[in-house]
């Protein structure tokens, strides 16, 4: 039945209302400006006069709304709400001045007050009911039970003009929602848009077969009241997947993001309320991502009323999140979790070919299976990249297939590493190995180290050793050596040769005096690295991984706790892990044995010396040709740290006498540098030139 042929129905209705209305307060009353501002004694006297509890408008004629007459909307109400014949005429009477401000002022005079522009409770009994005994039982369709209230489509105001007014006097006020769905208005309700999104998905989702992201177990739990919780990191695919779900069905989709709605500091709970009847509204499928974060507001209390609510919530709910699976109670699991893993390096490798345009498709498939193994990045990530890359070249110029890697490499650690960069020192990678001097075994394990990291794909997955490991799939390196051995330079050259990001870690830093602070710290960093694609260098390791002492007290046991903590998350990094050390002999045992390289940069010697003094100056550098680099190895015995120092402070001083580097300049500087070390160093020890 069409909404304006209900409220001709109701005008019906109301004219008859009115015609008794004029009996009862006198035939001057709908004239009369200040009527329903004073009460008479004639007033009185007729109401006194009326038998208690009776209809004052009473009808012998049918319900507003007849069954099996009304249209798709009422229909749908009826269909998930439960509601009667009465409801609709509720509804009817309730919509009507949202349709047409006339019926304001009906009412108002219905009800004799000017000021009651909107019908009560009390005003719906009267027009509705036949009788004394009909008003008493249809009271039961306003009691807070009622489908109508429980579904939030009525609400009933009360007065405020009265104190602790009864149920009579309060009004009726529509959801603007269901009013919004009544009268045939598309879109969302303004109370969701600072939060969610209506969306209609096609079917052409390509990326959704490049992930397989779920196994053939899903297929039969997709139906129209789906519920799946999707877990993974940002970007692997959980809304493509729901968007194929709601295509699936020929639903819409309505993404929720209620930890924006929290950030903004909205009632959580009522707009869950609120999103669930529009799902049910718009036949759509409703998604809600980062679900996870919601559980650490205010002591997981938002988390918990919105789960309850989707879980007798009707429509297809998908929630998303990158940690596990929490149900509110171990008793009621009614969403089915799913892990959506990254793709594998064969999914990525193909996804780089669907995405890249030219001139980066001329690439050979070799070339794209070393970018798609050095950076393990989600689809969605591989195709900013891709575009990140082609607005970076010129289209008129020629590049070299090193130069277009170059270009996709660069973009493609763009796309990670935010989050981290945030808890950690990023290092801009600046050496090479021609840059590095040290003896050939150390040298030869580094240069392994990189290889490892290279073919790990080969070794792993295509000749199937992965399947043998559940854990250490990952690399994990200990350098150790004193200050300034070139631990540092050494990782920064391997970031270098890999084309990785660099991060240091300072656990000197990290570790907090406070009990289980410093596992909190650590996992915040794991977990922002397992979508780095970088290289972890964690600085001073020996300040949480030293020997583990004897439990002495309650602080002793957890320092054992949080050496395990970080032991066990080393082990399932499956990023590169390095750890600088001064001392070996401070790390423990265990931890020892699940490295896989352990590489010493010992103290260089009068050769090491040189050559180190040798690569420290650029090529540009004016350099004297009667520097003596041998006499300075000999004499100047620190390692390549202080060594650096002392080459650039001698440019200094070089630039300020406005002259080439000569002796004198590198021996004051040697001079200053011992001192800064507390070691006496004197330069009549040595002839200048």
């Amino acid at each position: 039945m069409d909404i304006q042929f209900a409220l001709h129905r109701l005008d019906e209705r109301l004219a008859n209302a009115i015609e008794q209305a004029s009996k009862l307060y006198g035939p001057d009353a709908a004239t009369d400006p200040n009527r329903g501002l004073y009460v008479t004694e004639t007033d009185v006297a007729n109401l006194l006069n009326s038998p208690p509890g009776e209809p004052l408008f009473f009808s012998d004629r049918q319900t507003l709304s007849k069954w099996g007459q009304v249209d798709s909307q009422l229909l749908w109400l009826q269909q998930n709400y439960d509601l009667t014949e009465f409801d609709f005429d509720i509804l009817l009477i309730a919509i009507a001045p949202v349709i047409d401000r006339r019926y304001e002022r009906i009412y108002a005079y219905l009800q004799d007050d000017v000021t009651q522009r909107h019908p009560t409770v009390d005003l719906v009994l009267h027009l509705l009911c036949a009788s004394a005994a009909d008003r008493l039982m249809q009271r039961s369709r306003f009691a807070a039970t009622a489908p109508l209230l429980t579904s939030a489509c009525l609400q009933l105001v009360a007065d405020p003009h009265q104190v602790q007014p009864t149920i009579l006097a309060h009004y009726l006020r529509l959801d603007d929602q269901i009013a919004q769905f009544l009268i045939g208005q598309s879109g969302l309700d303004a109370r969701l848009l600072p939060f969610c999104t209506l969306s209609n998905p096609d079917t052409n989702l390509n990326l959704a077969e490049l992930m397989r992201p779920l196994d053939t177990s899903i297929g039969p739990v997709i139906t129209r009241s789906t519920k799946l919780y999707l877990q993974g990191r940002p970007g692997v695919g959980k809304q493509t997947l729901a968007r194929s779900i709601a295509a699936a069905q020929g639903f819409s989709l309505i993404t929720a993001d209620l930890m924006r709605a929290w950030q903004l500091k909205l009632d959580v709970l009522t707009l869950v309320r609120l999103v669930v009847q529009a799902a049910q509204i718009h036949r759509a499928v409703l998604y809600v991502p980062g679900i996870d974060q919601l559980a650490d507001c205010d002591n997981g209390l938002p988390y918990q009323q919105a789960l309850e609510t989707f879980e007798i919530a009707t429509p297809p709910i998908i929630l998303a999140g990158s940690q596990p699976w929490i149900p509110t109670t171990p008793q009621r699991v009614l969403f089915r979790s799913f892990v959506l893993e990254l793709p594998t390096v064969i999914q990525r490798q193909e996804c780089w070919r669907q995405t890249l345009s030219h001139p980066f498709c001329d690439l050979a498939d070799d070339e794209l299976a070393v970018l798609a193994d050095r950076f393990r990045l989600t689809p969605e990530q591989i195709k900013n990249a891709a575009t990140t890359a082609a607005h970076q070249i010129d289209p008129d110029r020629q590049y070299t297939p090193a130069q277009l890697m170059e270009f996709l490499f660069t973009a493609a650690r763009q796309q990670s590493g935010h989050d981290l960069q945030a808890m950690t020192d990023k290092i801009t990678a600046r050496y090479a190995w021609t840059d590095l001097v040290l003896p050939p075994d150390p040298l030869a394990q580094l240069q392994e180290l990189c290889s490892r990291f290279k073919y790990r794909h080969l070794v792993y997955q295509t000749w199937g050793f992965g399947r043998k490991l559940s854990l250490g799939k990952g690399l994990t390196a200990l350098f150790v050596g004193g200050p300034g051995t070139g631990k540092t330079m050494a990782a920064e050259v391997i970031a270098t040769d890999l084309g990785l990001d660099l991060y240091r870690i300072d656990l000197s830093q990290i570790v907090s005096k406070y009990i289980g602070e410093t596992e909190k710290n650590l996992d915040r960093i794991f977990q922002a690295a397992e979508s780095a694609n970088a290289i972890l260098f964690f600085d001073e390791a020996d300040a949480l991984f030293g020997k583990r002492s004897d439990v002495k007290d309650a602080h002793d046991r957890y320092a054992n706790i949080e050496v395990g903590y970080l032991l066990q998350k080393i082990e399932t990094y499956e990023g590169l892990a390095i750890l600088a050390t001064n001392l070996r002999q401070n790390l423990d045992d265990a931890f020892i044995r699940r490295l896989q390289f352990i590489v010493e940069f010992p103290f260089p010697d009068e050769d090491h010396r040189r050559e180190i003094l040798a690569v420290l100056f650029p090529p540009g550098a004016p350099v004297s040709e009667n520097l003596d680099l041998q006499l300075l190895a000999r004499n100047i015995r620190l390692a390549g740290g202080h060594l650096k120092n002392i080459v650039v402070a001698a440019a200094f001083y070089a630039a300020a006498d406005r002259d080439v580097i000569q002796m004198k300049h590198l021996l004051q500087a040697a001079q200053r540098e011992h001192q800064k070390v507390g070691r006496t160093w004197q330069l009549e020890d040595l002839s200048v030139s």
